[in-house]
């Protein structure tokens, strides 16, 4: 229960003392947005048996029949009508409410985490609020802009490349370091900037020298390809000559090279 309370009334989003960066601006703007969501929009809803007069009413939400006496949900902002218990979740994330208490906007009921976004965009870093005029989307969130930085280095990325990771940012030096797959031709890590070629789970550079025959070095992006022990061959003909070497090879140094990444690397 406590948890899904955090969740669904963020503390921050009503009192600033949960807020201790907001400029006084800000903490301006969050005393005026949460008095007028109180005033204009909160509600607790009532859970209490049909009245008779009720009978037969459709649930808000399903739309399937509440007969005299079963238990019911009555929100008075929203007039004489009634929710299934179960019914009584928020428009948004169908999550029930605790407690029964919702917001509303337009005749439907929401989460307090929902309805308030409703108005403000959310801080994909700090979770509050966003009051200042300025701020930076990217891949369908938002951020502070002190706050749009690496995930591991903390370096500040407004203005600067970065990759998603984990639907966080991160820095092309720590992505690079730290999360960049090996070419499984050359070795090297496949950098953000650089194309890739995925398949059956290995990685390669995009470019011709990498993403090619393992023997005749012909370029593959595009082409018919055969995958065979981490190895890529353009045809039949040039996976045969290969298993032809193989076989001329001792037992040893078979096993050797179909453990080697690469003939160049």
């Amino acid at each position: 229960r406590a948890r899904a309370l955090l969740q669904q009334l963020p503390p921050q989003d009503c009192d600033e003392r949960y807020c201790p960066e907001l400029a006084e601006e800000e903490r301006r703007q969050l005393r005026a947005f949460s008095a007028r969501r109180r005033q204009e929009a909160l509600g607790q809803g009532l859970a209490c048996p049909v009245p008779g007069p009720c009978h037969g009413c459709p649930c808000r939400k399903c739309g399937r029949r509440l007969n005299k006496g079963d238990p019911g949900v009555s929100a008075s902002r929203l007039g004489d009508q009634f929710w299934h218990p179960s019914c009584f979740s928020c428009h948004f994330c169908q999550q029930q409410l605790v407690d029964l208490i919702y917001f509303q906007q337009d005749g439907r009921i929401y989460c307090g985490r929902h309805h308030a976004e409703l108005f403000r965009p959310r801080c994909a870093s700090c979770d509050q609020l966003i009051f200042m005029e300025e701020c930076i989307e990217a891949e369908g969130r938002r951020w502070h802009l002190e706050h749009f930085c690496c995930l591991e280095c903390d370096e500040p990325l407004r203005g600067q490349r970065y990759v998603m990771r984990s639907g966080q940012p991160c820095c092309r030096g720590c992505f690079e370091s730290l999360f960049a797959e090996p070419c499984q031709a050359c070795g090297d890590p496949i950098g953000a900037d650089s194309e890739e070629v995925t398949h059956q789970g290995l990685h390669w550079h995009a470019r011709a020298a990498c993403f090619c025959c393992s023997l005749c070095r012909k370029p593959l992006r595009g082409q018919p390809l055969a995958c065979r022990r981490g190895r890529l061959f353009c045809s039949d003909t040039c996976s045969r000559g290969q298993d032809a070497s193989s076989t001329a090879s001792s037992d040893s140094s078979d096993s050797a090279f179909a453990s080697a990444p690469s003939p160049d690397s």
